[in-house]
This record gives C-alpha cells, sequence and structure tokens, in this order.
C-alpha cells in the first residue's frame, strides 16, 4: 500500500467511526473541531512524548499530551497569543475534553503553559513531528519544485542591540563569507551560525515596496501543493539568502525534488553551487546587482526528422 492509500485509509477510518464515536460523547462537532481532530491524527503527537513521561519522581505534572493537542489547537484557531488559547480551552467544554481535559480544574497555569511551550521549542518536538510525517508519505515520491523564501514574524520583545561590523583593513585578506562557509559545514553548524534574536528587518513586498519590521524572520521551504516541508526561524534582518543552504540541506534529508525555485534575493553562486550539488535545477530570478537584468528564455528542443517520422 502506498504512502497516499494510507493516508486515505486513515482520513475514511477518521470519518467513519472516530467523528460519530466522539460526536455520541461530545455533541455535534462544528467543522474546526473536524479539522483539529484529523490533524491530531494525522501527526499522532503520542508517539513522540516519551521523554516526557512522568517517572514518579515529585508530583505528577501537567498532561504533555493535552498540553501538545493544546498547541496544535492554537494553530488550527489561529489563536494570537497563549492566554487566547488558555480562555478558549477553558470556556470551550469541547475542545478543552477533546485536549484531554475532563474538567476546568485540571486545566495547567499560564505559567505551565509557557513553561512547556519553551520545553517542546528546545526539543524540537514541532521539527521532529513534521520530519516524521513527511518522511512517512512524501518520502518514497519526487516532489517536483520546492519554492524557498523568506518572511516577516513580528515579535513584542525588544530589540538586540546590533554587533559593530569588522571592517577589513586593505591589506588583510578578507574573511570567507557564510555562504562560502555554508558550503563547507553540516547542517547542525550552519543552523548553530544563523542569528536568532529579536531585531529589526526590511523587506519589498510582491509590489517592490519596503516593509519594516521588529521581530523575526521566517525562512520556507515548500513543495507543490504549498505543502511545507522544510522551516527556520531568524532574526528579522537576516537576508534570505542567508538561510538558502541550511533550507536545502533540510529539505533534501526530507523530500526527493528537482527544482529550486526562488527569487531575485538567492542569487548567489554559493547557492546554484548546493542545488547542483544535490542534482537539482535552480530555477532562481537574476538579481542584476547594479547591471542588465538577465530574464528566464524558454528554449525549445527542436524535434528531428528522423524522430518525426519515427513518431
Amino acid at each position: 500500500m502506498t504512502a497516499m492509500e494510507n493516508l486515505g485509509s486513515l482520513w475514511n477510518s477518521i470519518q467513519a467511526w472516530l467523528f460519530p464515536m466522539l460526536e455520541d460523547e461530545l455533541g455535534e462537532l462544528d467543522e474546526k473541531h473536524r479539522e483539529f481532530i484529523a490533524v491530531c491524527e494525522f501527526c499522532s503527537p503520542r508517539a513522540y512524548l516519551e521523554s516526557y513521561r512522568w517517572v514518579g519522581n515529585g508530583c505528577p505534572p501537567a498532561s504533555r499530551l493535552a498540553l501538545c493537542k493544546a498547541f496544535i489547537a492554537k494553530a488550527v484557531w489561529d489563536f494570537p497569543t497563549t492566554r487566547d488559547l488558555i480562555d478558549a480551552v477553558r470556556h470551550r467544554p469541547t475542545l478543552r475534553r477533546l485536549c484531554g481535559w475532563e474538567t476546568l480544574k485540571k486545566v495547567p497555569s499560564e505559567s505551565t503553559f509557557s513553561r512547556v511551550f519553551a520545553a517542546f521549542a528546545e526539543d524540537k518536538l514541532p521539527q521532529r513531528i513534521q520530519e516524521a510525517m513527511l518522511k512517512k508519505q512524501y518520502g518514497d515520491k519526487i516532489a517536483g519544485h520546492i519554492s524557498r523564501d523568506g518572511t516577516a514574524i513580528h515579535g513584542r520583545e525588544k530589540a538586540a542591540k546590533k554587533t559593530p561590523k569588522v571592517i577589513t583593513q586593505p591589506d588583510q585578506e578578507a574573511e570567507p563569507t557564510r555562504l562560502q562557509l555554508q558550503l563547507q559545514r553540516s547542517l547542525d553548524e550552519n543552523l548553530a551560525d544563523l542569528p536568532g534574536d529579536c531585531d529589526w528587518g526590511t523587506k519589498k513586498d510582491s509590489k517592490g515596496k519596503k516593509q519594516t519590521w521588529r521581530g523575526f524572520k521566517l525562512h520556507l521551504d515548500a513543495i507543490d501543493g504549498d505543502i511545507p516541508i522544510s522551516w527556520l526561524v531568524t532574526s528579522a534582518s537576516t537576508h534570505d539568502s542567508q538561510a538558502a543552504i541550511p533550507l536545502a540541506q533540510m529539505s533534501a534529508d526530507r523530500v526527493t525534488s528537482l527544482y529550486d525555485l526562488a527569487d531575485a534575493a538567492y542569487d548567489a553562486k554559493e547557492i546554484r553551487q548546493m542545488s547542483k550539488r544535490l542534482g537539482h535545477v535552480a530555477l532562481i530570478d537574476h538579481n542584476p546587482r547594479r547591471g542588465e537584468k538577465r530574464q528566464f528564455t524558454c528554449k525549445r528542443r527542436r524535434k528531428s526528422a528522423a524522430h518525426v517520422g519515427s513518431v
């Protein structure tokens, strides 16, 4: 059975018996509740929470499975803050019970939510769940195009102070650039080198207008169908190109793809070299850098007379 057939079988099972069983217990489920249940079933968070299991020392901790489901609910309902999530869990009995808390007293405090969220982030729990799902559903298929881009994440933290740049003297040998170093390093080394503090960033939108924000930047690889494959978060001021090689390393370990599609911000020889090393074709818009803009051209192979005659 293929990965897509397994996925279809799981979805059929959710519709055939899980939704009716839960409605018998909780009452009618709306569309958002069904979406939340489906996401929880597809990603199976229980399988990744063994390390958080209580071993009998001290008081039993708040259920990590229920908290993990609550953070999934935060994404499904798009609650802007953890406080909004907690308020929804406490005032919506169906959502609370779907997460795993039978009574209102079982819902943890805001400090517990924040502490567990930080632990999940440090352990990279969401990344591990996503990677396992991708390898299971897409590991044996060709993904086609990988589209790469970055977008703003607005933060509420105070912007960190910038470290002054070291100016190279004319008689000194120039230090290797980050892109040059990334080609020689492992994924973990490249990720550790990327800045992650809150600061100020500037980026042009699709209409060429500059946007400035305080916070962070999300760098994302997505395959055909707008399915996210790899992602990482850096400081807002990090240029899109600085995350391209780590993203390529991450994506290559998860799916098989053929083309790397990106805008002119990624037009660097090191990034093209990485695409070639992975066996990909780089479809990157040309950045003129004060020169003449080169447009994409469509080259068509002419069929030979002999080939035409044989068809």
